[in-house]
């Protein structure tokens, strides 16, 4: 990013963007052929701040955009009514925003520098999908069940230490899990695919394993199981054992040509029972793919982020075009921080960043990473006082509003607000 200070951070938040390609496909699309005032630029900024804000309507939108002065130099737009807002975004289309979030995705994973996952692995790629439940009434077109309309956001982020969303695909929330797998694999020999039991598929593991793509999953309990060998080995004080399978039920001429490698490893959380993993890494050692494995979380902690504090569970448009615009302009901006991020070279959190970024947004670059890394006022936080009423209050909403995938994970501390 350029570091001239006489740019908001808001405005360098953009330098990433290419607005060249921006432009190139708003010509091509002919997305501005009748428009004078509101170009698809200037919603894009809108909805771009929307998020980052997390604004809660189209009408708080508008009467943002037209009541802060500071917001309006940025845009260029002196101001906009919600109904224009709403015409304009059920009418483009959203690969304009896909592009650019792809665009700026490669530039952020091109940043990355030599890390633990990279120098052991090459890459770690998880898989996952998040459903967004909407109201059936508003969103027909994304019928799910008789009285429920939603969507799935089909996922792959990169995970090297930090997560990076690498790749999405937006269905309407009936399409299975595993009807995506292929198009979230990527050919590469070096990059382990790391997913959970909904995208188990033995037809599918052979095509994987004769195209040289390594996966890793957990297996479903009524799996049919050849054991071929078996060894053991001690990691972290437990034995788990580390055996070649052949997965399917032979009888029925459903056996896996392709063997497999099974860990089974100790539950901590329920003991007495076992955890299997299901691999077709046989280079790495045990330890490591349990440690790969448990990286999945990373995805469900994604998840769980942009939903809490980006703007991706309330939609401002009842559109398809509406709804995948706004999750791509939210994926956007969740690249965009951890450029900032970088930018700013602090080791705070991706919220923190977020809270800095707006608190100085309209103030230089060099004023928000003086801000974010200016040291503590004092070396001591004190003894903290927990409020047990508080976190109670925050569980329960999560749970009412569904969003309980993270509380079951080993990692779930909800003592950090």
């Amino acid at each position: 990013m350029d570091k001239d200070i006489t740019e908001t951070t808001f405005n360098q938040l953009l330098v990433s963007i290419n607005f060249n390609l921006f432009s190139k496909i708003v010509t091509e699309l002919e997305l501005d052929k009748y428009t004078k005032k509101l170009t698809t630029k200037r919603l894009f900024l809108i909805l771009l701040y929307g998020q980052l804000e997390s604004v809660s309507s189209l009408d708080s939108l508008s009467i943002d955009v037209s009541n802060r002065s500071d917001l309006k130099k940025e845009i260029g737009l002196d101001s906009i009514s919600a109904s224009q807002l709403s015409r304009k975004l059920r009418d483009i289309p959203p690969v304009i925003f896909e592009e650019i979030f792809n665009q700026i995705k490669l530039e952020a994973l091109a940043k990355r520098g030599s890390n633990f996952y990279r120098n052991n692995l090459g890459q770690l790629n998880i898989i996952d999908a998040s459903t967004v439940s909407m109201a059936l009434s508003n969103y027909p077109w994304a019928d799910f069940r008789s009285t429920k309309a939603g969507i799935k956001v089909h996922t792959r982020i990169i995970y090297d230490g930090e997560i990076m969303p690498d790749k999405v695909e937006i269905t309407t929330a009936k399409v299975a899990d595993k009807t995506k797998m292929d198009n979230l694999i990527v050919q590469d020999k070096n990059t382990l695919h790391v997913f959970d039991r909904a995208y188990v598929d033995y037809q599918g593991f052979d095509n994987y394993c004769d195209a040289g793509i390594l996966f890793l999953s957990r297996l479903k309990s009524n799996a049919k199981i050849e054991v071929l060998k078996t060894q053991t080995e001690i990691i972290d004080g437990q034995e788990v054992k580390d055996s070649i399978v052949l997965l399917g039920d032979k009888k029925q001429n459903k056996q896996m040509e392709n063997v497999l490698r099974i860990l089974e490893i100790p539950d901590r959380e329920n003991p007495g029972s076992t955890v299997r993993l299901i691999t077709n890494d046989f280079k790495h050692s045990a330890a490591l793919i349990s440690r790969y494995y448990r990286d999945r979380w990373q995805i469900e902690i994604f998840f769980k982020w942009i939903k809490q504090h980006l703007h991706v569970k309330v939609f401002y448009g009842h559109s398809e075009n509406a709804v995948k615009s706004q999750i791509f302009t939210a994926l956007i901006s969740f690249v965009l921080l951890t450029l900032l991020k970088r930018e700013a070279n602090t080791d705070k959190s991706l919220f923190k960043v977020l809270k800095y970024f707006r608190a100085c947004k309209f103030e230089s670059l060099k004023a928000f990473i003086r801000k974010i890394n200016r040291p503590p006022s004092r070396s001591s936080k004190g003894r903290r006082v927990i409020d047990h009423e508080k976190i109670y209050q925050l569980t329960e909403r999560q749970v009412i509003a569904g969003d309980t995938e993270l509380l079951y994970s080993t990692e779930f501390n909800p003592v950090i607000l």
